[in-house]
């Protein structure tokens, strides 16, 4: 299998896991605080990522990389997961997927800027026409909607295509599953320290679905999920792999229905396609 294909199927199965992201964040948030969630999530899977660390016997990064894993935590281990909590107190896990249509734009152009790349002319007509169409659907929802979840999540995807990019540009000398450990490595003290302090009074009240959710986010879409979607990322190109993430509001709002049993409505649905479509001429164009 050539380079590109596997960077395409790696790509391929991080969306897959990142696609039950919001709706377990959206269960969660139900029962824990926004910020507990944030840092506990990235407590866990820093945890997790030290033992492999260790265990594999990783060299220390260099210096140089540091201030890139400073990026990285702050992009995708603090700032996505906390900017979503925070937003899905005010809007639905369906409404918010719909957001993740800007990604493959924000990626591609931290891509750019960080990871030296230089995609063709119509790929960024097609990437634009496709966040418009996503910046449409927001607007059409009416201030009423909810306007400060809507401004929480095009804050996320901002800091999380910066990391995506940082993290995929790092990727190609440390490897994805090391760049993501020594992130969460990094920012484990802290998160750790604000894990105990942000604790709930009391447990007992937290129920099944609200652990399970919490358990979700800290293994899949904080660790596991970032295994792969950073050696996608680093194989096919950062603005080509990241295209990817326009299937992730099927898969997602798949799982707000059947989960959350949220309602789909039919202007979600078309919009989530016509972004899709204007995806795959962007993908044509990508190199």
């Amino acid at each position: 299998m050539d380079r590109s294909a596997s960077g395409w199927i790696n790509g391929l199965v991080g969306v897959i896991i990142f696609s039950g992201s919001l709706p377990a964040t959206r269960i969660a948030v139900q029962e824990f605080d926004p910020v507990f969630l944030t840092v506990a999530r990235a407590a866990i899977a820093g945890v997790l990522a030290f033992v492999l660390l260790v265990v594999f016997r990783q060299k220390r990064p260099a210096r140089a990389d540091l201030f890139s894993l400073f990026i990285v935590s702050l992009g995708v281990v603090v700032g996505f997961p906390l900017l979503t909590a925070l937003a899905l107190q005010h809007v639905t896990s369906a409404h918010s997927i719909v957001f993740i249509g800007l990604l493959p734009l924000a990626t591609a152009i931290f891509g750019v800027v960080r990871g030296g790349e230089r995609p063709r002319p119509v790929f960024w007509i097609f990437s634009v026409l496709g966040s418009v169409l996503v910046a449409g659907f927001a607007l059409a929802q009416g201030v009423s909607a909810s306007p400060t979840g809507d401004l929480l999540m095009l804050a996320a995807i901002i800091v999380c295509g910066l990391g995506y990019a940082e993290g995929a540009r790092l990727s190609r000398r440390l490897g994805g599953w090391q760049v993501i450990s020594w992130a969460l490595v990094l920012s484990l003290p802290i998160m750790a320290l604000l894990t105990l302090l942000y604790l709930p009074p009391t447990l007992e009240d937290i129920g099944t679905p609200a652990w399970l959710s919490l358990a979700y986010v800290s293994l899949f879409s904080m660790l596991i999920g970032f295994v792969f979607w950073y050696r996608g990322l680093a194989q096919g190109g950062i603005a080509a792999v990241g295209q990817l993430q326009l299937l992730q509001p099927f898969f997602g709002l798949a799982l707000a229905a059947t989960l959350l049993r949220e309602s789909v409505t039919p202007l979600m649905l078309l919009v989530t396609v016509a972004v899709i479509l204007c995806v795959a001429g962007a993908r044509r164009f990508a190199n």
